[in-house]
């Protein structure tokens, strides 16, 4: 069940919260020691939530969307009392004192939030692996990853271990996980979700590029946990207003959307092309007008090369001195036409703040080519990555990460242009499932819009959902 109707069930009295939190403890205790997913667990100030939940319920008193739904939330967002590591074995005895907003605003709404969820280190791989809390792996294939960053958050999700998640993403985090384990995730509009409670330490700068959204196993609860979380932080001076439109159309029909196949120079397997030809179909057959393998706004490797300086210079704030200084030295040393991810990267967390700045500006007319073509579509459809979830591949450094493309061994940094369409501007974008590879791996497609337009993305994954694929449970987990 999604979280939406889990709620409406307790409403109806079909089952208590303490009920329901004991059914998803149990589920817990039956599944996560092969999972490895949540690894931080609060089971007796869930309790008392849950308890204070009946209470509420059973005095007739108003009730959140979500009143008296177990959730869990990524490891990098702030839970009182408890560790936020981001996987660094230093953080290890890190306490948070408060709430990051999104869990306040999830509780305020009546979730009940019984634990976090495993994360790579820095939050810096599509894999969910850390000295502190050991490897997290698929539930569809223990040998293949879960995605990263948020992949506890996925594999918790896909096992029925929890009813809702929050994570993050800035170089896919949030969508990388729902594709590989087959749930839904939302990155919404860069700037929409406040992230406070989501740093190092507090009062950090928000990072550019990064945001906060929901994975769920519903189209629906993304939708409403999005209008939880999202809007100004009340703490910020001059806090602003959020009116995010609505989508007002119910029907496929009444919608333009553009659908990428693939793409030649960062290909997808032959399975993943399959799954974007069936939502194609399926669009034409629900009377959607379909462009497909659109004229992008930029040309792909142009794309995958901003979207990287821009990430990485986001991403270097991390570093020490000595490991920028390295970083730049071993950019210096390479040759200026290697365009491979290892020279890229190097030279984008070393690079001069005038270099960013120009970046910037070709982010900003970006921006608007993305709005001209808008002008011609509703949404676009893409694949989220060149394959199913990949093997795992500890200890190897992304740069060297490869995976087979029907034979042909691709780089895996490849990815960075599919999260690139929709997070080098800002997009909103939703992943959602679109089908199956051969050996049983699930694949999703992710739903771009314009900026703003979120509901958008989440209207159409709902009616794909409803007549298209919808989230179904691993072998074993149903």
């Amino acid at each position: 069940m999604g979280a939406v109707e889990l709620a409406a069930a307790m409403r109806q009295k079909r089952f208590s919260a303490v009920e329901l939190l004991d059914a998803f403890l149990a589920r817990v205790e039956r599944y996560n020691p092969a999972l490895n997913a949540i690894v931080v667990l609060d089971t007796e100030a869930a309790r008392q939530a849950a308890r204070a939940a009946d209470t509420t319920l059973a005095a007739g008193q108003p009730c959140g969307p979500l009143h008296g739904v177990p959730m869990t939330v990524k490891d990098s967002f702030d839970l009182a009392g408890h560790p936020s590591t981001f996987g660094r074995p230093e953080r290890r005895d890190h306490r948070a004192s408060r709430d990051a907003l999104a869990v306040e605003r999830l509780k305020a709404a009546g979730a009940i939030v019984f634990g976090k969820t495993n994360i790579p280190i820095d939050l810096a791989d599509w894999q969910s692996f850390n000295e502190i809390y050991g490897d997290t792996v698929n539930p569809w294939n223990t040998a293949r990853t879960p995605g990263g960053s948020s992949g506890g958050a996925a594999a918790a999700l896909a096992a029925g271990l929890v009813g809702l998640e929050i994570g993050s993403d800035i170089g896919g985090s949030i969508r990388v996980p729902a594709h590989c384990c087959g749930v839904y995730g939302h990155k919404p509009t860069y700037g929409i979700v406040p992230m406070r409670g989501h740093a190092y330490e507090p009062g950090d700068a928000e990072s550019d590029i990064l945001v906060g959204g929901p994975l769920a196993r519903r189209a629906e609860d993304l939708a409403v946990t999005l209008d939880i979380v999202a809007g100004a932080d009340p703490e910020a001076p001059g806090a602003w207003r959020l009116d995010l439109p609505a989508e007002p159309r119910r029907t496929l029909g009444d919608f333009r959307i553009a659908v990428m196949t693939g793409d030649a120079t960062h290909p997808v397997d032959r399975d993943t092309q399959t799954a974007m030809e069936d939502v194609a179909a399926h669009l034409e057959s629900e009377g959607a007008a379909v462009l497909r393998d659109p004229a992008l706004p930029l040309p792909s490797d142009e794309l995958w090369l901003l979207y990287l300086t821009l990430l990485r210079g986001a991403t270097s704030a991390r570093f020490s001195e000595a490991e920028a200084e390295a970083a730049a030295e071993q950019a210096a040393a390479m040759d200026p036409g290697d365009m491979g991810y290892g020279a890229v990267m190097r030279r984008s967390v070393s690079q001069r703040h005038f270099k960013w700045l120009q970046a910037n500006d070709r982010r900003e007319r970006l921006r608007g080519l993305w709005r001209g073509f808008f002008g011609d579509v509703d949404a676009l459809i893409a694949p989220m990555m060149a394959t199913a979830a990949f093997p795992h591949s500890r200890g190897i450094a992304k740069q060297d990460q490869i995976f087979d493309v029907d034979g042909t061994p691709r780089p895996v940094s490849d990815t960075y242009f599919w999260i690139g369409l929709a997070s080098t501007v800002g997009l909103p974008a939703t992943v959602a499932p679109a089908g199956m590879s051969r050996d049983g791996l699930p694949i999703g497609m992710q739903i771009i819009g314009p900026e703003g337009q979120d509901h958008r993305c989440l209207t159409l994954a709902k009616l794909l959902e409803q007549g298209f694929r919808g989230f179904v449970p691993p072998p074993g987990y149903d």
